[in-house]
């Protein structure tokens, strides 16, 4: 065979394996295309109009689903539980275009009955999971417990296993006790083994009322802070921004396989508007300068 032929030949199956490669990754890569917001807490101490400027702002931006992180109403005694619900009926009704997907909370699930309430409310169990196109949801419940019960982690692994072709997939639960694990150096624990054998890109949560965002092994840890919940008493007395303690929301969008998040503070006399990726948070908070850096210009602009 003349030189000529057999560059050809080697030419082609170069072609072909070409082909077939690009081929492949236009069939894995999911079909995803879509936006979601992310609430925090409105309760634990709720701030008054807070949760309705969030949900205008999420108005604005006009999300395919939102979903929340917990602690939705006071709670705490079952003969209110069910009305404190109902009191929030009027701003559901005026954003009811959206689908809402919600995280049982501590103050949302606190006996029996306050669950049985919860489910009745709010149209989904304590724990449960969804697809939205390509990318999955699981939503857990550690509303009356600090870590995840057997149960929950049993179920959570099944899910998973269900679901293991689906990209990108996330995780719900209130009580973000992987903090401890995390801050201690740790990823040995049952969650996070769980979410790194099957992929799990995003572990969600609440409860503090403030932002978190760490990452272990490629996993995306984030507490979502207040979208509603005090963020001055106790121990986040006289700590701010810097600390996490903002009022806000979180904006996703995932394309592909790709997950983008970012943060959302409100302005106006209870913040300063600031808008950042979660990628420019890091275990010790804020990896950008927190004041408008036009100050620091010269010539001022």
């Amino acid at each position: 065979m003349t030189s000529p032929h057999r560059r050809w030949i080697v030419g082609s199956l170069v072609v072909l394996l070409f082909v077939a490669v690009v081929g492949t990754r236009a069939v894995t890569e999911p079909k995803n295309d879509f936006r979601m917001s992310i609430l925090g807490d409105r309760t634990g101490g709720a701030t008054p109009e807070i949760y309705g400027r969030v949900w205008r702002e999420v108005d604005l931006l006009h999300p395919d689903f939102v979903i929340n992180v917990g602690d939705t109403i006071q709670g705490g005694k079952d003969e209110v539980a069910e009305a404190q619900w109902q009191e929030l009926r009027p701003i559901w009704e005026r954003y009811k275009h959206y689908p809402l997907y919600f995280t049982p909370g501590n103050h949302d699930v606190f006996s029996d009955t306050s669950q049985r309430v919860y489910q009745a409310q709010t149209g989904r169990p304590s724990y449960y999971s969804f697809n939205y196109q390509d990318a999955h949801f699981t939503v857990l419940d550690n509303s009356r417990g600090t870590e995840l019960s057997e149960a929950q982690l049993k179920f959570l692994q099944e899910d998973l296993e269900a679901n293991k072709d689906r990209r990108p997939k996330f995780v719900f639960f209130h009580k973000p006790y992987w903090l401890v694990f995390l801050k201690l150096g740790s990823g040995e624990f049952p969650l996070h083994q769980i979410c790194k054998k099957y992929g799990v890109g995003h572990v969600i949560s609440g409860h503090g009322h403030q932002f978190v965002k760490m990452t272990r092994d490629g996993i995306v840890y984030m507490e979502v802070g207040s979208s509603g919940g005090s963020i001055n008493r106790g121990l986040s007395k006289g700590l701010g921004f810097k600390e996490g303690f903002f009022y806000h929301h979180v904006w996703g969008r995932v394309k592909g396989s790709k997950v983008e998040l970012s943060v959302k503070e409100l302005d106006g006399p209870v913040g300063k508007g600031r808008f950042f990726r979660v990628e420019e948070w890091d275990d010790n908070g804020p990896k950008f300068a927190v004041d408008d850096p036009a100050k620091s210009e010269d010539p001022r602009t």
